[in-house]
């Protein structure tokens, strides 16, 4: 495929944003345009709320409004979004979409990235990145999915616990 598959953003009358993204999700798969149209998502996020000093979890939309659509761009395409009912358009200038730039995308949390780690639990790492540069400790716990790594420093004689994002650290090398 000589084009990639972008991030845009669709307009939507609100509250219509998860009709929306269902009716592109039918139309791609009764067309069978899965390779032009990947990823359709409402972005959301758990709150926690108290009301009646009743204590719950919510998931409300990022974005009110909106929907994202990962999608290689052309008339088809573009017309097929653009004519599902509640949509109002793309977002750019005039009917001209703007996809959303590799840091737009990560910053919004619309793709999560997978990072590779080269250490495991009880491997010994050094600190690359933020405050503690330069510290080196044992690897506790990883937690890929939420992105932290809880590393044991030997401070002032004391053993520490301190948490790191996965790219923060490296595996020591071994000095044999």
């Amino acid at each position: 495929m000589a084009e990639q598959a972008k991030w845009y953003v669709v307009h939507t009358y609100s509250g219509y944003e998860n009709k929306v993204a269902t009716n592109i999700e039918k139309v791609v798969d009764n067309r069978g345009l899965r390779d032009l149209i990947p990823e359709v998502k409402v972005p959301m996020e758990t709150v926690t709320e108290i009301k009646d000093d009743k204590t719950r979890e919510v998931e409300r939309k990022l974005f009110p409004g909106y929907v994202m659509v990962k999608m290689v761009m052309n008339d088809d395409t573009w017309y097929i979004v653009r004519n599902i009912r509640g949509c109002t358009g793309f977002v750019g200038p005039g009917s001209k979409p703007i996809p959303l730039t590799d840091e737009e995308v990560a910053r919004m949390g619309v793709e999560s990235k997978v990072v590779e780690v080269n250490y495991a639990v009880g491997d010994t790492v050094n600190v690359i990145d933020g405050t503690m540069v330069g510290f080196s400790g044992k690897v506790a716990e990883i937690d890929t999915e939420n992105n932290f790594v809880r590393v044991i420093i030997s401070m002032f004689g004391r053993e520490t616990p301190v948490e790191f994002q996965l790219n923060q650290l490296e595996l020591a090398k071994s000095e044999d």
